[in-house]
């Protein structure tokens, strides 16, 4: 019986892309180094906002990242300060949330987002829906590091096996198949179906509702219904 599902938040949750794009090249244009396409933003994301910032410097003409501590600091700073800003959540993904939730499914998030960003986000974006939210912090190692989701299913009593991770990245197959939880790759997010199916997805969703058949089936193998 699945218990919980627990999920990625940029790329999976909400679109965050255009939000990552505007804080990040606002601090480039800032420090007279070059400003980067919103289409990039899919691939610095996905292993926190370290990462993000040195992908980001490289491209923009600072491939010695001598101005990572001052970019990171400011990014950090302008998320903590208003993390919402162009942020929406994808299509479906309320009512889908909610349907999980009446049938008695637990909620988390686990994010490589900064935990206080991480909080804001859901708390203004999905009040009410989700029992937990676990974002990158000194407490915790960032994904793909198995210890959020972990952590989550210990908090809800549910073993690995009654846990669904869903995930948009590369980085988020790893981690999901790290926990030995059920890995369903997001592909409405910002990754395609070859990374998310040879990271390890056990499953690939096209879109937010196909969350709720997968569900059923897991539920279906799990108790040998037939």
């Amino acid at each position: 019986m699945i218990k919980a599902c627990i999920f990625d938040l940029d790329g999976t949750l909400a679109n965050t892309l255009d939000s990552m794009a505007y804080v990040a090249n606002e601090i480039l244009r800032g420090m007279g180094l070059k400003e980067q396409p919103t289409e990039n933003f899919k691939y610095y994301s996905g292993e926190g906002a370290d990462m993000l910032v040195r992908r980001c410097l490289k491209d923009a003409g600072d491939p010695e990242l001598t101005h990572f501590e001052e970019c990171r600091a400011l990014y950090r700073k302008k998320f903590d300060e208003d993390p919402l800003y162009k942020v929406v959540p994808y299509e479906g993904i309320r009512d889908t949330l909610q349907t999980l939730k009446n049938a008695g499914v637990k909620l988390a998030v686990c994010s490589n987002k900064p935990h206080i960003a991480a909080v804001k986000v859901i708390d203004k974006m999905f009040p009410g829906y989700f029992d937990l939210v676990i974002g990158q912090s000194d407490a915790i190692r960032r994904k793909p590091a198995p210890d959020g989701p972990l952590k989550a299913a210990a908090e809800f009593g549910a073993s690995s096996e009654e846990c669904m991770y869903i995930g948009d990245t590369r980085t988020d197959m790893e981690t999901g198949t790290a926990a030995g939880m059920h890995t369903i790759g997001a592909l409405w997010g910002f990754r395609d179906r070859e990374e998310l199916e040879s990271s390890g997805a056990e499953i690939v969703a096209e879109k937010p509702e196909d969350l709720l058949k997968i569900y059923e089936e897991l539920n279906h193998d799990q108790t040998g219904c037939k």
